[in-house]
């Protein structure tokens, strides 16, 4: 059994003929781009691509494969260029039942899987060439065909203030929304941590998964994990959600939730830290206040011990993130060591000042042991790195 590297949640910008599919997404951030940013410069071994409802990205992926740049696995995804690609959608779901949009993520094992939800999509969405759709059905019924199909269903970044299942102030359970059941496993989001989610009683019998939700090449891999499986195909990766026979997440690596956009609470207009919801902004006298994930876990509380079993949540500061880390010192360590995920686990202190100096190279150290000192985010800015102990360089 192996160990791989693994981000489930990577949009797609533009299509091959160059028509939006993720409005918000890079232009850049193409099928081909992706797989390749991913591979030979993130370092991963398997990525979610969760547009691939789109048909002219179905149509894309039948291409490659009848051109033989691609092939479908038989325990499904897509193997290229050393990397497997999931088929995964990300949807939006705003129905009589909740208090929405709540974004899910879900995963099918192949391509005419993917062809038959598209087409069973089609007819419930506005557009479905466009990422992030709002889906015009509940919750249950979404995950009850996901599941006939063989498919994984995921809750999308479960406590960001929008879009998630948490984040509005509404839902206490994801009783009220989803058949519990039917959940293959919980996204954190950029702000929470394990020890955060764990917080909640309803979510100690799933397992977490930490991912970057690019929006551009140079995000993907922001967050991942490391999962043990005998290949990294759709089958494999829906029995370690289970840890069936040894397989599972070995451990998460994710944002310090302090540099997540929307770890603490926040005015609306000015962005100054809120302590006291119920008065006005102490900056500018603006009411309104955008809650952070911190003030909504212990709203939410319901549980002081995690479980025993959980994998290490590992705070990973991404390499945009170091102090002095900038184009040339990033290529720098590109060129020598080949992949971000080389640079973040397979390198000693020594081997990085060799290339970049020693103080960068003690920073890079620091941030895989969650030691930098952080400015905590909120209200959709991302937090900071902003200080650091000073070295001796000589």
């Amino acid at each position: 059994m192996n160990t791989y590297y693994v981000d489930l949640h990577i949009h797609i910008g533009r299509t091959a003929s160059g028509k939006p599919v993720k409005i918000t997404g890079a232009k850049t951030l193409t099928l081909t781009n992706i797989l390749k940013e991913s591979s030979k410069t993130k370092g991963l071994d398997m990525v979610g691509v969760i547009d691939c409802h789109v048909p002219e990205v179905l149509d894309e992926l039948e291409q490659a494969i009848e051109q033989q740049q691609m092939m479908e696995h038989p325990e499904g995804g897509i193997i290229t260029n050393d990397i497997t690609l999931l088929l995964g959608s990300e949807l939006e779901i705003y129905d009589e039942r909740c208090h929405g949009p709540i974004h899910v993520l879900v995963f099918l094992p192949t391509i005419q899987t993917m062809r038959t939800f598209s087409k069973w999509l089609e007819s419930r969405v506005k557009n479905i060439t466009l990422s992030s759709q709002r889906i015009y059905e509940t919750g249950t019924e979404l995950q009850t065909f996901v599941k006939e199909l063989g498919g994984m269903f995921i809750t999308a970044h479960a406590f960001t203030p929008f879009k998630s299942l948490y984040g509005k102030g509404v839902q206490k359970s994801l009783r009220e929304v989803f058949d519990p059941d039917l959940i293959d496993a919980v996204e954190l989001g950029l702000s929470a941590d394990t020890k955060m989610a764990d917080q909640l009683a309803e979510l100690h019998c799933y397992p977490y998964v930490t991912n970057s939700d690019a929006h551009s090449l140079g995000k993907i891999a922001r967050e991942y994990q490391i999962i043990r499986m005998n290949a990294p195909t759709f089958t494999e990766l829906k029995k370690a959600f289970k840890e069936e026979d040894g397989r599972g997440i070995i451990a998460n690596f994710g944002l310090n939730p302090l540099l997540g956009k929307y770890y603490q609470t926040t005015c609306a207009n000015c962005f100054h830290p809120i302590e006291n919801e119920q008065n006005p902004c102490q900056m500018c006298g603006h009411q309104q206040k955008i809650k952070g994930v911190s003030d909504r876990i212990q709203e939410l509380k319901t549980a002081s011990t995690p479980p025993s079993n959980r994998p290490p949540y590992i705070y990973q500061v991404p390499l945009e993130f170091i102090p002095g880390l900038g184009k040339k010192t990033y290529q720098k360590l590109l060129d020598h060591f080949g992949t971000e995920m080389r640079v973040l686990h397979g390198t000693t202190e020594e081997e990085l000042t060799e290339v970049i100096g020693p103080k960068v190279a003690h920073l890079i150290v620091l941030a895989r042991t969650g030691q930098l000192s952080i400015h905590a985010g909120g209200g959709g800015r991302y937090g900071k790195v902003d200080s650091y102990p000073t070295i001796d360089t000589k």
